[in-house]
C-alpha cells in the first residue's frame, strides 16, 4: 500500500509513465492546452517578457526559463514574437527548457533547431537544481495540476489519507503532522493536498537569485474541499472516483489531474521568499499582457479569413464561460 501522490507520481512520470513519452496535443491527443489553441497565448507572454525587460527589473541578458515545455511549442511561439516586437532581445537573451526526459529533450531541441537554427542561444537542463542563475524569467503552463498530490477526506471530524493497493484507493486515519498542519491552515477537508509545491518553490527560489515566474493553471483561489481529481483518456473526462473505474486500465495510458488550489500555491511561495504580484483569470491576465494588441497588429497583417480564424482561436483562450475564467494566471516575483 502506498500513499496516492506516489501511485500519482509513478502514473505520470514513472519509467513508463504517461510523460515519459512524446504524447500529441489537440484534437489527436488526450487534451486541449491554451499553447495548442492560439500561437498567440505565447505571444501575449513574450509580449510580457518584453516589457519586464523594458522596465529594468531584470537586464537583457537574462534567461528566459519553460519548465514543462512538453514539445518546445511556447518556448518557440514566444521566441518568434519577441524577434517580431523586439529583435534585438535575441542577440542578448539565453533560452532553457528545464526537461527531465532525454527523448523529450531532443524532440524539443530538434524543434527549436528546425526554427530558429543558430539564431538563438538555448540549452537544456534535466531538473531545478542544475539551474543557477543570476536572473531568469520564468514560464509554466499547466505544471502544478501535474503534481503529486495526496488525497484528503474528513470522516466524522477524522481527518484520513488517501492509499493505494493494487489500484484501489482506500482512505485511512492520517498520521502524518505536516499534513495535519497544512490541512488546518488552510481549511482543506476534502481533496488534494500537493505537498510537492513546496519544495519546487523552495528550489526556484534557492537556485535563481532574481526572477518572475509568470505560470498558467486550471483552479481556483480557494479550496473547493471537494475531489476535482480526473483522468483525461481521448477527450474523455473520467473523475477519480466515478463508479466502476478501471484504474487499471487507465493507468499510465492517461493523463491524471486536478484543480490546482492557488491561494494554497501564493502560500508556498510567500515561504520561500517570492511574493505574489498577479493573480487573476487567464482572460483578464493576457488582456493585461496585452494580447488585444497583438490581434490589432495580426489583423494590420493578414488577410480577413486568416484573421477571423485566429480571433475565433483568440475568443477559446478569453471565453468568460470556458478556458478565460476556468484558468488562472499567476504572476511572482523574487527580488534580491
Amino acid at each position: 500500500m502506498q500513499p496516492f501522490s506516489e501511485y500519482f507520481d509513478e502514473w505520470l512520470y514513472g519509467d513508463d509513465g504517461y510523460y515519459s513519452s512524446y504524447k500529441t496535443i489537440g484534437k489527436e491527443g488526450d487534451f486541449f492546452t491554451a499553447v495548442s489553441a492560439s500561437q498567440l497565448f505565447g505571444g501575449s507572454i513574450a509580449k510580457r517578457i518584453i516589457e519586464t525587460i523594458e522596465s529594468g527589473f531584470v537586464p537583457t541578458n537574462t534567461t528566459i526559463v519553460e519548465i514543462g515545455a512538453h514539445h518546445g511549442y511556447l518556448m518557440a511561439d514566444i521566441i518568434q514574437f519577441i524577434y517580431t516586437l523586439k529583435p534585438e532581445l535575441l542577440q542578448t537573451l539565453t533560452f532553457v527548457i528545464v526537461e527531465r526526459y532525454e527523448n523529450l529533450r531532443g524532440k524539443q531541441k530538434e524543434y527549436l533547431e528546425q526554427s530558429f537554427g543558430n539564431h538563438i542561444k538555448f540549452q537544456h537542463y534535466k531538473s531545478l537544481d542544475e539551474v543557477n542563475l543570476e536572473s531568469a524569467i520564468i514560464v509554466a503552463n499547466e505544471i502544478f495540476d501535474a503534481f503529486p498530490c495526496e488525497l484528503i477526506f474528513t470522516n466524522e471530524c477524522v481527518l484520513e489519507q488517501g492509499f493505494v493497493e493494487n489500484h484501489t484507493i482506500t482512505f485511512q486515519k492520517c498520521e502524518d503532522e505536516e499534513i495535519q498542519k497544512l490541512c488546518q491552515k488552510h481549511t482543506i477537508t476534502k481533496g488534494e493536498l500537493p505537498l510537492s509545491f513546496i519544495p519546487f518553490a523552495q528550489t526556484l527560489a534557492q537556485q535563481i537569485k532574481k526572477f518572475e515566474f509568470i505560470t498558467f493553471d486550471y483552479g481556483d483561489h480557494f479550496p473547493r474541499n471537494d475531489f476535482s481529481c480526473r483522468i483525461y483518456s481521448k477527450h474523455k473526462v473520467f473523475p477519480l472516483f466515478e463508479e466502476n473505474l478501471d484504474l487499471n486500465e487507465l493507468y499510465k495510458k492517461s493523463d491524471i489531474t486536478f484543480d490546482v488550489n492557488f491561494s494554497f500555491l501564493i502560500e508556498c511561495f510567500k515561504d520561500a521568499g517570492v511574493e505574489n504580484i498577479i493573480y487573476e483569470t487567464q482572460l483578464k491576465g493576457l488582456v493585461r499582457f496585452g494580447i488585444i494588441d497583438l490581434l490589432e497588429i495580426f489583423y494590420k497583417n493578414a488577410d480577413e479569413k486568416t484573421y477571423l480564424r485566429e480571433a475565433n482561436k483568440v475568443k477559446t483562450l478569453l471565453e468568460p464561460v470556458g478556458m478565460g475564467d476556468r484558468f488562472k494566471v499567476a504572476v511572482f516575483r523574487k527580488i534580491i
